[in-house]
């Protein structure tokens, strides 16, 4: 078991969707099982420790994510030797469908959770909403979301026009509102960007004491993938399988962002547009510090000319 568990992420590269779900499929069922859910959904479960994340990903990020193309949910259950449930669709969606409630119905008839000593539910953006809604499933479990929305019911959240795509699902039934699913968990962590208008109202709507919300300043809408990047992310969500990621704990990481190349380069563009400029300039110049960069080259040489 302990060697398979080290291949866990090997044969995903270069794989195209159908041949991907397949690869995934086989290695799930060499570590515990995959299920197809229908078309395009699907849960893979690792079992491999007395500690259980569930995180909800995608095809299309993963891909763009890295280039190995193993879901982050694998990648942890290879490095902290953890279980995982991991349900996987095709592209970005909500995980509004009556297969998924009826997956977790079964969970909860089976007393799956009540198996693990500790379960963190973990997503982003559309992912993290359902980290949120599902983890009603596993009372007292431990829940870390980046930006979720709450729902995108319009008479809820119709001022966030992002989700005009989404209104066809319902979110009034059951593992709906997302902020009232987590009143079950132990703890929770929303973690936001508030310059981001839309993000910073969703996070405003989860207001339970048990909730906590980190600040990832100027981070944008690419959270997990800049963490990833930054080397923070996997610490984040050890920290939050321990019951130990407080503001303290998120600051002592996020100082990595002044050597993160994506970060920088997020600051550049935003502070070549708004100002100030000699922010911009001071940005882009940690970043030619780090390494060439000719975008960045080509947006100080501009910023200098101002």
């Amino acid at each position: 078991m302990n060697d398979m568990i080290t291949a866990i992420g090997d044969g995903f590269a270069g794989l195209d969707v159908e041949d991907w779900f397949n690869a995934v499929d086989e290695r799930a069922e060499e570590l515990g099982y995959f299920e197809p859910l229908g078309a395009g959904l699907g849960v893979a479960f690792i079992d491999a420790g007395p500690k259980l994340l569930v995180t909800f990903e995608n095809f299309e990020r993963i891909a763009r994510a890295n280039k190995a193309q193993v879901p982050l949910g694998f990648t942890l259950a290879q490095s902290e030797g953890w279980s995982v449930l991991t349900i996987l669709a095709e592209s970005d969606t909500p995980y509004r469908e009556d297969r998924l409630y009826r997956y977790f119905d079964r969970l909860v008839d089976d007393g799956f959770f009540e198996d693990f000593e500790d379960v963190l539910f973990f997503g982003e953006h559309l992912a993290g909403y359902a980290a949120a809604a599902y983890s009603v499933a596993a009372p007292g479990c431990r829940v870390l979301a980046l930006r979720p929305i709450a729902s995108a019911d319009p008479s809820v959240t119709g001022w966030d026009s992002r989700l005009k795509p989404l209104r066809r699902a319902c979110f009034t039934d059951r593992y709906g509102y997302a902020p009232d699913m987590l009143e079950g968990a132990g703890q929770a962590w929303i973690a936001v960007d508030p310059v981001e208008q839309f993000d910073a109202m969703h996070a405003a709507l989860f207001r339970a004491r048990h909730v906590s919300r980190l600040s990832l300043r100027r981070l944008g809408a690419f959270t997990a993938f800049t963490l990833d990047s930054m080397g923070i992310l996997q610490p984040m969500i050890a920290a939050a399988m321990e019951g130990k990621l407080d503001n303290l704990r998120m600051a002592q990481l996020y100082r990595a962002r002044r050597d993160s190349v994506a970060y920088l380069r997020r600051m550049v563009s935003r502070l070549a547009a708004v100002g100030p400029k000699a922010r911009a300039r001071k940005a882009a110049e940690a970043v030619l510090a780090l390494g060439d960069d000719p975008h960045v080259a080509r947006a100080l040489s501009q910023l200098r000319e101002e």
